[in-house]
């Protein structure tokens, strides 16, 4: 299995996914601020892995800590999340992360600092494993979605490497695979940062699973001559309503998807669905540096002066969503009432 991030005793290594796929390169970070320049330069990226990575560096910046007491752990604690917190707005799972982690510190404040700061480092590690688990048990509720053969479309890279493994739409292709369906995926290249010819193209072939990487203004003519059964995405943050904010170009695919007649699903885990955000209207956009559109492998290919845009998600209304795969199970319209019942199921 792909390993994209690791607690280890030199640090927390992440594999760099800017240099995928011609070097495999590992990072390996030993404050918290590297882990948040990782997350933020998109070393590390995919809303699961942020998540991941959020809590692994809070542990190491606690771990750094030189407090001597409570009040001084608890201020160095507060700006070691707020520097986390500063890396991307639109991944959900980093602020589910550090909301989780707020809370261990809470329960753990009257306890020696050594407890505190072995306990936070267990807690990082736990979720990492939980991520797994969910994936695979996403994987297990998509697989029944999925064509038994032919052309399976996924945008940007929603696989181990946006995980702590296995992946979440790559992970429904995955174990669709291992349940002897005979997929051929189509990995749209994803631009401006490549993700899907880059990445998913890269973990696919390690597995073996046939894959054909399009640009990303061929998946409508793709759909027209039959070659799309199914489409399965991730998702960077689920509105209550079921609006899905994912990479950009994702809503184009869920429109074409709709007039072609074809099922159009999200695979995330419950930590992506934000309750709190009743439609994707209040989900936040990231928007990156103009220098992603404007050079490819560090060439220049716009003219100078040009006006750029380069919104890093776009939101894809619920209306077109087919399902919603998670590791509870799968939600279906009314998305308001399944999500709801599926974040609160006792597990």
């Amino acid at each position: 299995m792909i390993q994209t991030l690791e607690w280890t005793d030199r640090g927390v290594v992440f594999i760099d996914q800017t240099k995928l796929p011609t070097e495999e390169v590992y990072v390996t970070c030993t404050t918290h601020q590297q882990v948040a320049d990782v997350i933020r330069n998109m070393v590390v990226r995919g809303a699961p892995a942020i998540g991941v990575a959020a809590a692994m560096g809070i542990a190491l910046g606690v771990q750094n800590s030189k407090a001597e007491n409570g009040p001084d752990l608890k201020q160095d604690f507060d700006q070691i999340c707020e520097a986390i917190r500063q890396t991307r707005p639109t991944a959900v799972n980093l602020f589910w992360a550090i909301r989780r982690m707020q809370e261990k510190f809470e329960k753990l404040r009257v306890r020696p600092i050594p407890q505190i700061k072995q306990a936070l480092v267990e807690e990082a590690q736990r979720m990492h494993a939980e991520d797994i688990a969910a994936n695979q048990a996403m994987g297990r509720h998509g697989a029944t979605l999925m064509p038994a053969s032919g052309g399976v479309l996924t945008h940007c890279n929603a696989g181990a490497l946006a995980t702590a493994g296995y992946g979440t739409a790559l992970g429904v292709i995955r174990a669709a695979v291992e349940q002897g369906k005979k997929i051929h995926v189509y990995a749209d290249e994803t631009r401006p940062f490549l993700q899907g010819s880059r990445l998913t193209a890269w973990e696919l072939m390690k597995d073996g699973i046939p894959t054909t990487v399009i640009s990303d203004n061929m998946a409508g003519a793709m759909m027209s001559k039959g070659k799309i059964g199914a489409i399965v995405v991730g998702a960077d943050r689920i509105a209550a309503n079921g609006d899905v904010a994912n990479k950009i170009g994702t809503y184009t695919v869920a429109v074409l998807a709709k007039e072609h007649g074809i099922p159009f699903y999200v695979a995330a885990p419950i930590s992506t669905v934000d309750l709190e955000t009743p439609d994707g209207s209040g989900i936040p956009i990231e928007q990156r540096d103009a220098r992603e559109v404007t050079h490819i492998a560090g060439k220049q290919m716009v003219p100078n002066g040009v006006e750029i845009e380069n919104p890093a998600f776009d939101v894809t209304p619920a209306k077109y969503v087919a399902a919603i795969i998670t590791e509870r199970g799968i939600a279906r319209e009314p998305y308001i009432k399944s999500l709801r019942e599926l974040a609160e199921k006792v597990v």
